[in-house]
Formats: C-alpha cells, sequence, structure tokens
C-alpha cells in the first residue's frame, strides 16, 4: 500500500474572515498569520502593534486581553511580546483566543503599551516588564509586581539568567 501525503486542512471560515480584515488594513506589515479553530496567532511590525489592536478591539470586537507574556531568543537578539486577546461581549467569539505577538530588539526592548486600548493588559504589561523585561511605553505605573523590591539582577525569565541558589 503507498502513503499518500497529509493533505492541509483549509483554515476555518470565520477565523480566516477575522484576519482577512487585519490583513487588508495592514498589509505587509502582518508578517505572519497561524490560523487554527478557535485560536488566530497575528505577528505584526513592532511599530504597527498599536493599529492592529485598535483594528482587533474596534472592528473585530475583541474586548479585553487575557494574559501578555514574553519570550525571549537570544540567538536573535530579540524578545516577542504575546497579547492574547478574547471577546466578553460578542458572544460568537467567546470560543476564540487571538494572539497579537511583536518581536523588538532585546538591546533595546521598548513597545507601547495596549493599556489604553485594553485597561485589562495593566497587570500582564508590568508582569511581563518585571519578568522578561519588555518596557512598555505610555503605561500608567509601569513597576514591580512580583518580585521583591530590592530585585537588582537581570530579568528572571532572560536564557542568560542563573538562579544563584542552583
Amino acid at each position: 500500500m503507498s502513503e499518500t501525503p497529509e493533505t492541509e486542512q483549509k483554515p476555518p471560515e470565520r477565523e480566516s474572515k477575522l484576519v482577512d480584515g487585519l490583513t487588508a488594513k495592514l498589509g505587509k506589515d502582518v508578517l505572519e498569520v497561524d490560523i487554527k479553530p478557535k485560536r488566530i496567532k497575528v505577528k505584526v511590525k513592532p511599530e504597527r502593534i498599536k493599529d492592529a489592536a485598535e483594528y482587533i478591539k474596534n472592528e473585530l470586537g475583541f474586548d479585553h486581553v487575557a494574559s501578555v507574556s514574553g519570550v525571549d531568543y537570544p540567538n536573535d537578539q530579540e524578545l516577542e511580546v504575546i497579547y492574547h486577546i478574547a471577546a466578553y461581549e460578542r458572544e460568537d467569539l467567546r470560543d476564540l483566543v487571538v494572539a497579537l505577538a511583536a518581536r523588538i530588539p532585546r538591546q533595546d526592548p521598548k513597545t507601547p503599551t495596549l493599556t489604553d486600548i485594553w485597561p485589562s493588559s495593566e497587570y500582564s504589561e508590568r508582569e511581563t516588564y518585571e519578568m522578561i523585561g519588555i518596557i512598555f511605553e505610555g503605561h500608567p505605573k509601569l513597576e514591580r509586581l512580583l518580585l521583591p523590591e530590592d530585585w537588582d539582577d537581570i530579568p528572571p525569565l532572560r536564557k542568560e539568567f542563573k538562579n544563584p541558589g542552583r
């Protein structure tokens, strides 16, 4: 019996339509899209993250940030910020999560805050700031949240961090 290669499944229609509007708005500034049922990841140029966020909120109806995370890519000299965005108010979107991501330089890890678009991102941005070192410009209270006030080491989720007790 000969094996046939698996055919790629077509992305879900609902998710594809949502992404089509965003890519039409941002064009080449959308760098990568990954669509799965109930999950969308969109990576944009860092200077367009705020435009993408405004579109996702105002045009698509995603009304809150569930979490913000950061990923360290030391070999690429970049950090990635990822907003996990969802919707309470639109019943047809409640089961969907959009991950909005951008990569920024590791040596100058600055990106605009999205607290003015989604106030629910305030604490998650603070956690990402202190744990991985991403500076959210314009954040209303970018200060320690979980680490001790006298913390003087590098952010503990950076790859080069060495736990002194181990």
